[in-house]
């Protein structure tokens, strides 16, 4: 934590882009203590945020003192986000700077991402808008990977020290498929209702124009999952999608990136 707070402290002013997630919240933490007044915490608002991930980035906010704004961003409006192609992630991040910007103009400040090093190894278009737009990435500058990230968080008894990963949910669609506000509700609503069959750590994610579900759930969950089939299958098709597929492999972070056929099956 020591070598994070020194590097932001030789920062004028920092507007943090903080999604409440264990990378933004931390540094959220470290720049408030950094820097007081000269910090602002940032959460971009649109379809892609989850409404339970909002709702936590503003309580932890509020737990911890952090000065928090929300701004709406516009990605989608933008055509070359809806489409969808590898460079989504882009066209987002180019948005969100495009929101941040003038915050930071009047702050004098820079925007601080939550990258860490093991980020730096993934396909992440995003990061490219960033180096474009001269943002900065303290968590890289500490040396600090994930599991840094975690330990750190546990050590200031931060409740984001174990928060599982929840990229926006654009993420959960497939490279071009649309994506539609409905379609990102659609997946929000889908992950609640899992997540209520007792499944916390999971991803719906959607293929062949938003008609199938593809449904992760962590390798050691998936004889379980088997069992519940039915009210799995009734809680997907129930927001609308007609097909809901278990994926066998297990969850993992990033499986659109492999771009690996898919093959769904409806039950009954």
């Amino acid at each position: 934590m020591h070598d994070l707070v020194e590097r932001l402290r030789a920062e004028r002013a920092v507007v943090v882009a903080y999604s409440g997630g264990a990378d933004s919240a931390l540094l959220a933490v470290a720049a408030t203590r950094a820097l007081g007044e000269r910090a602002l915490a940032v959460t971009a608002v649109s379809p892609s945020l989850a409404a339970s991930e909002r709702a936590g980035a503003r309580a932890f906010a509020r737990e911890h003192g952090i000065a928090h704004l929300e701004v709406c961003t516009d990605e989608a409006d933008r055509p070359e986000y809806v489409a969808n192609g590898r460079d989504r992630c882009y066209h987002c991040k180019s948005a969100l700077f495009d929101a941040l910007a003038p915050l930071a103009a009047a702050m004098g400040a820079r925007i601080a991402l939550g990258t860490n090093l093991d980020d730096l190894g993934d396909h992440r278009p995003g990061q490219r808008a960033a180096a474009e737009r001269g943002a900065i990435t303290p968590l890289v500058d500490a040396g600090l990977t994930k599991a840094d990230v975690r330990r750190i968080s546990a050590e200031l008894g931060l409740r984001t020290a174990a928060k599982p990963a929840a990229p926006c949910l654009a993420s959960r669609v497939g490279y071009g498929d649309p994506v539609t506000p409905e379609l990102l509700l659609r997946i929000e609503e889908a992950e609640a209702a899992v997540r209520e069959l007792g499944f916390p750590v999971l991803r719906v994610r959607a293929h062949a124009g938003g008609t199938v579900a593809r449904v992760e759930v962590p390798a050691d969950d998936i004889p379980r999952a088997a069992r519940l089939r039915e009210p799995i299958d009734r809680a997907v098709r129930g927001t609308g999608f007609t097909f809901c597929s278990l994926d066998l492999s297990g969850f993992a972070s990033g499986r659109l990136n492999d771009l690996l056929p898919i093959v769904a099956v409806r039950s009954g």
